[in-house]
């Protein structure tokens, strides 16, 4: 129900399924990575205490990214950071990606409705290099039972 999708030690993305639930907080990220992303579960008046965040500088060299499908279903390509094509994923709605380094490219399959968080302030063309991607038929996606 949790895949980290890697190349060569370098991870590349952490897909949740929408079929994940266990009780209380799950971090699903490194405490290094510039996006966290957690999981929360609690029951009916729990109490999480009030809090503020502290200004922490920060240096942020990539743009990580975590998208969340309210519907639909959606192909996430994989590549290197040198844009060779690696593997694919099917995310359905309730799945969530944090896509961290590498390439990625995507392929509607159903009508998809998305939302997406990432670090800003947003460049514009500047913040990203686009790429050629494969075609849908040379799309490697493994079976569920290899996952």
């Amino acid at each position: 129900m949790i895949e980290q999708i890697l190349y060569q030690d370098q991870l590349l993305a952490v897909i949740i399924s929408h079929k994940f639930d266990k009780p209380g907080i799950h971090f699903f990220t490194p405490n290094e990575l510039s996006q966290q992303l957690a999981y929360m579960h609690h029951p009916k008046g729990k109490i999480i205490q009030p809090h503020v965040h502290n200004a922490v500088p920060r240096e942020v060299l990539y743009t990580q990214e975590v998208l969340f499908l309210k519907r639909g279903k959606l192909r996430v390509d994989f590549y290197n950071d040198q844009q060779k094509y690696l593997e694919s994923r099917m995310l359905e709605a309730g799945d969530v990606i944090l896509l961290v380094t590498g390439g990625h490219g995507f392929e509607v399959l159903e009508e998809v409705e998305m939302i997406e968080v990432k670090q800003g302030p947003y460049l514009g063309e500047q913040d990203k290099t686009r790429f050629v991607g494969i075609s849908a038929e040379s799309a490697k996606i493994p079976e569920l039972s290899q996952l």
